[in-house]
């Protein structure tokens, strides 16, 4: 599974844009997924499983880029998006044993795209 986050960041690379434009692309492709899971009545199981754990593996991508040290970002918004990537994890995995709603991971990956694209209203 930790492959098909990975290739779908992949794939969007190949775009010509800059590093919040990738990222951003990638939130949203994976967003959309959750987004079809969420209006579908009674989602097929493994089409669920597979748009919660491709967020769970998107989320653990960027929280190992935050954990860098090439990473620039400051220390207070690493800690804030590395305590969404934990809040998105323990949601995944009880999303992924018991089911339920995906509205939580597809608000805080709005969020995220918002603040990509220079929302700051809404991302802070």
């Amino acid at each position: 599974m930790h492959s098909l986050a990975r290739q779908a960041y992949g794939q969007v690379q190949h775009r010509t844009a800059g590093p919040k434009e990738i990222e951003h692309a990638v939130f949203e492709q994976i967003t959309e997924a959750l987004q079809d899971v969420a209006k579908t009545e009674a989602p097929v199981p493994n089409v669920y499983a597979d748009a919660v754990s491709r967020n769970m593996e998107l989320w653990t991508i960027l929280a190992a880029d935050l954990m860098s040290d090439a990473n620039a970002l400051p220390l207070e918004t690493k800690q804030g998006l590395l305590g969404l990537s934990e809040f998105v994890r323990r949601t995944s995995m009880t999303l992924l044993t018991e089911g339920g709603d995906v509205t939580d991971l597809i608000d805080v990956n709005i969020a995220i795209m918002r603040g990509l694209r220079g929302d700051a209203s809404v991302a802070a």
